[in-house]
């Protein structure tokens, strides 16, 4: 009988729902404290993650994603890391950005 392989599984900033972690964006922040979107899930660094559009505007919004990196967010970080959101995570054209 074939072994059944081990998928990990990490829990959105936002939500708190659970899900593989392929599926979701990983948001790192370096040892030198430089926040940006991860997308390989390998940086160095305190990660945080988030798992839809919805979820990234609650976690940039509410202060959710500083709380779990454990760092204030600048007005700087937050405009780059929206800049930088995967288009998963980028809301529909015509909807306003909070």
């Amino acid at each position: 009988m074939p072994r059944k392989r081990h998928i990990p599984e990490r829990t959105c900033v936002a939500c708190g729902a659970k899900k593989p972690k392929r599926e979701m964006v990983r948001v790192a922040c370096s040892p030198q404290g430089q926040v940006s979107v991860d997308a390989t899930g390998k940086a160095p660094g305190r990660g945080a993650y988030v798992c839809g559009p919805d979820c990234w505007d609650t976690a940039l919004g509410r202060g959710r994603l500083a709380r779990s990196l454990g760092r204030r967010l600048s007005k700087s970080d937050l405009d780059s890391l929206r800049a930088d959101a995967p288009e998963t995570l980028r809301p529909p054209a015509g909807q306003p950005v909070s």
